[in-house]
């Protein structure tokens, strides 16, 4: 048998020898194993104990698996159950997976190997199943806090701004080399835009800028989500050891889903970034965004490569993760898409171009690039104006 365990299992069956058989290999594999003679007293014990995992056999006087199976489906679905049986047609295997069987064991018990690997997997995939229910629960509890911040945001736009404003981190914030800093001009009152950064760890560093489509109060409340989710990443890391916050194709497809099944109408474009400070390997993801990133070396300027789907668009996108080394005396610079309304050049690759040479200019210092860009003010702008500027000094 495998390593000790602490599972509880129900064995239903109406022959003793096979009871007992079940009985003393699992018990010598550390589970405590109840047993009934038939479905009745099964079910009976069935509640008076809660197994974690339930053996059952087919044919039995008083009630058979098959009813065993069926109200066990409608009562505690998440509890494995699986049938140790002989074939009497193979319509008893549809009929057991049909009411909710996990797995399928045939008699007679030959090698128990097979009945242990069928109750590891079914166990294992029950725990998967429990944590998916609690970080549902968990996401749950973050949709309340979002609605209770949309609440404030509808109930007073000014309010809401002051609620956004403060969700953004602090202004030249460092981590080791590396300082941060940023700026946000929204349209209206609210923005569709977003920017943070945080610790990870206490070698890695994460980072992000985001578009969400439209503008206002709408595209403001799916910036909270989005905050959500990473911090709901950020947490499920810290505590289960869950790796997706550490990498930036992954959390783009776990965040695409969630975007797409919340049906808000609404995606955004996203940079996500990871930063290593002790070796100063950097790794990013791009979904939909535009611009790309500016990386600023030696007084020249260039967009980094990178593309994906808007994140939310599909329930499922796939993303690539790029990665690189961050050398001393460069700054990164990202923008939201609304610095292209403002470049006053007549197509697109003159607006890149005067972007690059701006940016290069400035070397990477935000309160430049406010200025150049006319932000300070310009009251009436088309379209929300981010900025996000990483130097490593």
């Amino acid at each position: 048998m495998s390593a000790k365990t602490t599972d509880k299992i129900l064995t239903i069956d109406d022959d003793p020898a096979i009871r007992q058989t079940i009985m003393e290999y699992l018990e010598d594999g550390g589970f405590e194993v109840i047993q009934a003679a038939d479905g009745k007293e099964g079910l009976a014990l069935f509640q008076k104990e809660k197994p974690d995992l339930v053996l059952t056999a087919l044919r039995m006087p008083k009630l058979g698996g098959l009813e065993v199976l069926e109200k066990l489906s409608k009562d505690s679905p998440e509890t494995p159950v699986i049938v140790v049986s002989g074939i009497e047609s193979m319509d008893d295997v549809a009929q057991a997976l049909k009411r909710g069987a996990w797995d399928y064991v045939m008699k007679p018990l030959k090698e128990m190997i097979i009945l242990e690997r069928a109750i590891a997997k079914a166990l294992e995939r029950s725990r998967l199943v429990e944590e998916n229910r609690r970080y549902r629960i968990a996401l749950e509890v973050a949709n309340q806090a979002l609605k209770k911040n949309l609440d404030i945001l509808q109930e007073d736009q000014e309010a809401g701004r002051s609620v956004q404003m403060r969700m953004l981190p602090e202004q030249n914030v460092a981590f080791g080399e590396y300082v941060f800093s940023h700026s946000v001009s929204p349209s209206l009152y609210l923005s569709g835009d977003f920017v943070d950064y945080f610790k990870i760890n206490d070698e890695k560093i994460g980072f992000y800028i985001a578009d969400v489509s439209g503008h206002g109060a709408s595209s403001a409340f799916v910036t909270v989500l989005l905050k959500s989710l990473i911090a709901l990443a950020l947490t499920r890391y810290q505590i289960h050891d869950e790796t997706t916050i550490l990498e930036p194709d992954k959390l783009l497809s776990k965040i695409a889903t969630e975007i797409y099944n919340a049906k808000l109408g609404k995606y955004l474009t996203i940079v996500y970034g990871v930063i290593d400070w002790v070796d100063h390997k950097f790794s990013y993801s791009i979904g939909g965004h535009y611009p790309n990133p500016i990386w600023v070396q030696e007084g020249k300027a260039h967009f980094l490569e990178g593309k994906g789907f808007p994140v939310g668009i599909m329930k499922q996108a796939v993303y690539q993760t790029q990665s690189m080394t961050f050398p001393k005396n460069v700054q990164l610079v990202m923008f939201s898409d609304g610095v292209a309304e403002i470049i006053k050049q007549p197509d697109l690759p003159k607006k890149e171009e005067s972007l690059l040479s701006m940016v290069a200019k400035s070397e990477g210092r935000i309160e430049t690039l406010v200025g150049d860009l006319g932000l300070s003010e310009n009251k009436n702008l088309p379209d929300d104006v981010t900025m996000l500027v990483l130097q490593r000094r």
